[in-house]
């Protein structure tokens, strides 16, 4: 008998069916000499302090660094404890059960270093010495999983990735638990939340919301020159920038009294614009979050979907490339998209074309290729499925569709000395950009220009002058996050530290999403519609970190660059492990001796149970989480002033709010006040009282 064990239960059900284990059984399916169980992610993580007799933050006892680390099932949080997860202490004894009861294992959790860490700690924690072969597929087609069984690779072969797998999870609890310790021992009150690629995450949105806040704009001028020729009117503008307000209404007052302009040079030339490569998972979030305001965690989840109903390959890929073996099978995948009424057109057409291979590259293929569609043509899926989809079979139209020539034009006019510039564009063909033609809102748009010649005269029918200011950087988006957390190997002046991020980034495409979700949980940030926005605990928390290695992708770069050279067999996990210890201890001494800045909020107690509660950006919650006590700071789309929530905390009933609007759109105003239950109710001068829903339409 033969075990198989997926990383998830639908994973397993696809390789079962195909395995010809179709007998169905409480955790496992079983058939054709085949026993096929499943994970549930990480059953299975390394053990908190408290397993090593270390309760509570106290001082004298970081740094804390386990001789052995011990394997402990998944814990979930009872009270202000933890135990272990009911449902994974069961589904592991299963497991356990069916590995003693076969010859031999075939791992086929995601083939990845997170996959083959869920696993191997499994094994181990299970003390299991079976022999086990890996499964190593990208997507779960009838086809992969066929040809994946039939070349198994030996257990042996991913040791290394193992090895890296481990001494990152080892790394990250040992920087993670001692940091957070000493911060929240520092600060004083409440638990601060450190790690080594949250933090630096932190630091960009931190830096970024000062640097924005504190940006000062500085005034410029510019003239627009309106003129035409034929039947085409256009517009130019100085060539440079004029920062003096005096010498722009000096220029501004010469400029009115010309009539003509001359034509100084007129620059063509033929541009193409290549397709854009395939998808991995990172750009796929950061576009399906500026089209569509989806978080990363939810693209990820949309696609892990798609993935487990076979629509999409393998969507936790950190590549943009194929290998020639999937090439081959790329026009089957586009004459599937003849029969999608999206795409069906312009699929068509494309069986005539000679397919572009610029996303073609073996040596960039990583853990998996790039994302792809399977094939599998989706019917009945929900709306945001379908628009993520949508993204990942355009995106193939596109990469493998010719390139967009242009026609583009320069011209410079000449107006009595003062330079004048304009630029258009013709699009000759247009090739991958015909794929969303008119399916794609705000799409680039040509802008032609007449047939001019050097030194023309052309008259002039207006000068305008107008006043800018300079900008500062937007807040980070989520898109442009998971961007700088992409290209971060850009700050690093070592050129081993920036290759080794160049090619990840800092956290991974799998793994980036979950940070970013750690940051918002940790109310260290919050959304203000797209934009990314530090709470005061968060600029606190980096204020005290800044200049720490801690918040620096420079440390993290070192991890990557040795991860990679774990996984190649090219450096010694032992000796990494004992450098972490040794930074472990290092940054624990900092902390101890830090100094946080923590935002002063009026001390108040909780109306139901007498406790201190705690301010973030949106909610005001009980400091006791078993109390469940929470007022939201905004309500009925009305935010509410820190007097009218002082005044709710003591039990009193609030003045008059105005502004509080229904969700017929209908303005209303209402005192407020707590039911019986706690929650807050409206209170209405006719003394008329509603629950915290706004008043519904009459009939």
């Amino acid at each position: 008998m033969i075990a198989i064990i997926a990383e998830k239960p639908s994973v397993a059900r696809e390789i079962a069916a195909i395995a010809g284990a179709t007998n169905k059984k409480e955790g496992y399916l079983q058939g054709n000499n085949y026993m096929v169980t499943w994970a549930l992610g990480h059953l299975v993580g390394l053990a908190m302090p408290e397993e090593y007799g270390i309760t509570g933050f106290v001082k004298e006892r970081l740094p804390i660094i386990p001789d052995a680390f011990r394997l402990v099932p998944r814990q979930v949080k009872s009270g202000k404890g933890y135990k272990s997860d009911p449902g994974a202490l069961k589904q592991l004894k299963t497991i356990g059960s069916v590995f003693d009861k076969c010859d031999s294992i075939i791992v086929a959790t995601d083939a990845g270093r997170e996959g083959e860490l869920i696993f191997r700690y499994i094994y181990s924690y299970l003390g299991c010495t079976k022999p086990f072969e890996r499964l190593w597929i990208s997507s779960l087609t009838e086809k992969a999983i066929k040809d994946g069984l039939n070349n198994l690779r030996p257990g042996a072969d991913y040791d290394n990735l193992y090895h890296a797998a481990k001494s990152r999870s080892e790394a990250d609890w040992l920087v993670g638990i001692n940091a957070s310790q000493a911060l929240s021992i520092a600060a004083g009150q409440g638990i601060f939340s450190l790690g080594r690629v949250q933090t630096p995450t932190l630091a960009m949105v931190c830096s970024r919301y000062l640097e924005n806040k504190d940006f000062v704009p500085v005034p410029f001028w510019e003239l627009r020159l309106d003129t035409s020729y034929g039947n085409h009117a256009f517009s130019a503008f100085t060539k440079d920038r004029i920062e003096s307000r005096s010498i722009a209404k000096e220029l501004f007052e010469k400029q009115k009294q010309q009539e003509t302009v001359i034509v100084q040079s007129v620059e063509m030339k033929e541009v193409k614009q290549e397709p854009p490569l395939l998808y991995d998972l990172t750009t796929l979030q950061k576009e399906a979050n500026s089209k569509y305001g989806f978080s990363a965690d939810k693209t990820l989840s949309i696609a892990q979907k798609l993935y487990e109903s076979k629509y999409i390959t393998y969507p936790r890929t950190g590549s943009r490339y194929i290998s020639d073996d999937i090439f081959n099978e790329i026009p089957r995948l586009i004459a599937k998209l003849s029969g999608y009424s999206v795409f069906a057109d312009y699929a068509k057409k494309m069986a005539d074309m000679n397919l572009n291979i610029r996303p073609v590259d073996a040596k960039k293929v990583t853990d998996h290729h790039a994302l792809l569609i399977t094939g599998y043509i989706p019917k009945d899926i929900g709306y945001d499925e379908r628009k993520v989809y949508d993204m990942v079979a355009g995106r193939m139209l596109e990469a493998f569709s010719g390139p967009c020539v242009k026609d583009q034009t320069a011209i410079l006019l000449n107006c009595s000395g003062v330079l004048y510039a304009v630029k258009g564009s013709v699009t000759k063909t247009a090739g991958w950009r015909d794929v969303f033609s008119e399916k794609e809102e705000g799409k680039e748009q040509d802008k032609e220009l007449p047939i001019l010649t050097e030194g023309q005269e052309l008259h002039i029918s207006g000068i305008q002058l107008l006043e800018k200011l300079t900008k500062a950087k937007p807040l980070h988006t989520e898109s442009s996050l998971l961007a700088a957390m992409e290209t971060c190997s850009k700050e690093l002046e070592d050129e081993e530290q920036r290759m080794a991020l160049k090619s990840c980034g800092i956290g991974t495409p799998a793994t980036r999403a979950a940070i970013i979700e750690t940051l918002f949980s940790r109310d260290y940030m919050y959304r203000e519609k797209k934009s990314l926005v530090p709470t005061e605990k968060g600029l606190a928390v980096y204020n005290a970190v800044k200049d720490k290695r801690i918040s620096d992708v420079e440390m993290t770069g070192m991890w990557e660059d040795t991860f990679v050279k774990i996984e190649a067999g090219n450096a010694d996990a032992g000796n990494f492990k004992k450098g972490i210890e040794v930074y472990a201890a290092q940054i624990t001494g900092e902390l101890l001796n830090t100094e946080l800045s923590l935002p002063k909020h009026q001390s108040m107690n909780c109306p139901k149970c007498s406790k201190e509660v705690i301010f973030y950006p949106k909610v005001v919650k009980c400091s006791d989480e078993a109390c469940g006590f929470m007022v939201f700071t905004s309500l009925a789309a009305k935010k509410l002033s820190d007097d009218i929530i002082q005044t709710l905390l003591s039990g009193k009933q609030t003045p008059l709010v105005k502004g509080f609007k229904s969700k017929a759109g209908k303005f209303f105003d209402a005192h407020l006040a707590f039911d019986e239950d706690y929650k807050v109710k409206f209170v209405f001068p006719d003394n008329r009282q509603r629950s915290n829903k706004p008043p519904k339409k009459k009939q």
